[in-house]
């Protein structure tokens, strides 16, 4: 009997978890189609996810409204196989025999949906080179025009 492929695990971390980890979780979510495993969290994460988030997210049909910011514990790292890190500095544990990327992306808190637009569409980009990267392919397209 052979066993289960396994499934990668993948952590986004930023500090509030309302904004760029919620996107990017969200996006491969979608993209991945259950052929990864997805987590997110924040080193402080705040009461609500931005509203301008919310809105941008909509606009490609993935509704975000009801993601609650979670928490960063080291049991989320430990149990993942990649963790990709955004604006949150040290706050992340090490753990030998993790893949840890830093995506540099400016912080959609405080900015309105044109601000956030790009940066959703540059963590799309990048949420679909990790996807490729992972299982060999992305999915469909769902980035606007």
């Amino acid at each position: 009997m052979t066993a289960a492929p396994h499934v990668p695990e993948v952590l986004f971390v930023c500090v509030h978890n309302a904004g760029r980890s919620q996107m990017a979780a969200a996006l491969l979510e979608h993209h991945a189609a259950g052929r990864v495993a997805v987590r997110s969290a924040g080193s402080a994460p705040v009461d609500t996810v931005n509203p301008a988030v919310v809105e941008v997210m909509n606009e490609l049909g993935i509704d975000v409204s009801r993601n609650v910011p979670t928490k960063l514990l080291t049991e989320d790292v430990a149990a993942s196989d990649v963790v990709i890190t955004m604006g949150c500095g040290d706050a992340c544990p090490i753990f030998p025999g993790k893949r840890y990327e830093d995506w540099a992306l400016e912080d959609p808190a405080g900015q309105g949906a044109d601000a956030v637009r790009p940066i959703r569409d540059d963590i799309d980009r990048r949420v679909r080179d990790l996807l490729a990267d992972l299982v060999g392919d992305a999915t469909d397209d769902v980035s606007p025009g």
